[in-house]
């Protein structure tokens, strides 16, 4: 009876565990999700917002062409999901693509095998968050070993690089992780 004593205690437990892991989960999605609305009302509130500079006053806004006023409005009422939508949509009814070109390098001839050495070091670069941010910001966050708002501010400012310098296995790495959560990486 003792062992079965011991094993019901150890299932406690592990379901005290899992209840305490999943209620730190809810609370940083919960975190997430209450910076990204403050960020989406602070966005609101700088619409239209006039800057000081020295020598004049700079206003901060983007004029929209008459003819596409209504469109725009349209897309700014949308949800990230939503926008998302209306890219594939535009991906494929086009025959376009949303994502960053890849420029050669300068030095380098286009199709050139001169001294094909391979490259050791790397930039490693988030391009898009994708659908699932929340699942990007929790990876990045790991990964980089930042505090939630400077994961959260990485991933909302992409294209933005998240490590330099890095072997090729490691950023291959980490390539594969966000793009396990939903993320798009390129390597340079």
């Amino acid at each position: 009876m003792s062992d079965d004593n011991k094993k019901e205690e150890n299932k406690e437990i592990a379901v005290k565990d899992l209840k305490t892991e999943d209620a730190k989960e809810e609370e940083t999605d919960n975190d997430i999700k209450s910076e990204t609305k403050q960020t989406q009302v602070d966005k609101e509130k700088d619409k239209n917002v006039s800057v000081d500079t020295k020598d004049n006053e700079k206003t901060i806004q983007t004029e929209v062409p008459v003819k596409f006023k209504k469109i725009v409005e349209e897309i700014e009422k949308m949800s990230v999901v939503e926008l998302n939508e209306l890219v594939k949509v535009f991906e494929k009814k086009f025959g376009v693509s949303a994502q960053a070109v890849a420029v050669a390098p300068a030095g380098g001839a286009a199709g050139g095998d001169n001294g094909a050495e391979e490259q050791s070091f790397f930039v490693v670069e988030l391009t898009a968050a994708g659908e699932q941010k929340i699942a990007v910001i929790k990876v990045v966050k790991s990964i980089l070993g930042l505090g939630l708002k400077e994961a959260k501010d990485a991933v909302d400012g992409v294209p933005s690089i998240l490590k330099e310098g890095v072997k090729k296995e490691e950023a291959e790495n980490i390539k594969k992780q966000i793009e396990e959560a939903g993320g798009i990486v390129t390597l340079k």
